[in-house]
């Protein structure tokens, strides 16, 4: 039985259709990994001495702010540094969604474990203008962020991990 031009085309198609439809079953069934990184909500300046201030009150709405962001964000895991600001900006959200803030240290985060302990997650992070870039930067192992600026609390970094693959956003929520 020959097969002619034109049934050979057509079955080409079904293969390539077919290597396509693998192809996306194959990505869609990974493990993706979703950071998201923020820096804390608007703290109190009134004293210039205070190494550890809470949020003022535009902080604490930035924080109520961000629960809504995250609503739709089924969240695994929650990190934050051991800082008022940054623990009152994640406390909204880590009631909301029920789960337990981490903390950690950003001079001891080793990025090639945290996305192996975290694998398949979707993860918060918060920290603070001079370490929230760099720790995006270490996870995607490039030197794309510079510090924020010291009045900007707006940032979301967003890191998605799909086996070797790594894209990373950063969106302005204000």
């Amino acid at each position: 039985m020959e097969i002619g031009k034109g049934d050979l085309i057509i079955k080409m198609k079904h293969v390539l259709l077919l290597i396509l439809l693998l192809n996306n079953f194959i990505i869609s069934s990974q493990d993706c990994t979703e950071i998201y990184l923020i820096r804390h909500a608007e703290k109190d300046r009134s004293d210039i001495k205070n190494s550890n201030p809470e949020l003022n009150d535009m902080g604490k709405k930035r924080a109520l702010k961000w629960v809504q962001v995250f609503k739709n964000i089924e969240l695994n895991k929650i990190y934050s540094t051991n800082y008022n600001r940054t623990i009152q900006t994640v406390t909204p959200i880590s009631e909301e969604n029920n789960i337990d803030i981490s903390i950690y240290s950003p001079s001891k985060i080793n990025y090639k474990n945290f996305i192996l302990d975290n694998s398949g997650a979707k993860v918060l992070v918060v920290g603070h203008s001079n370490t929230i870039p760099f720790f995006v930067n270490g996870l995607i192992d490039k030197e794309s962020y510079k510090q924020i600026d010291d009045l900007n609390n707006s940032n979301l970094y967003v890191v998605t991990i799909c086996g070797n693959n790594i894209s990373h956003k950063l969106l302005y929520i204000n």
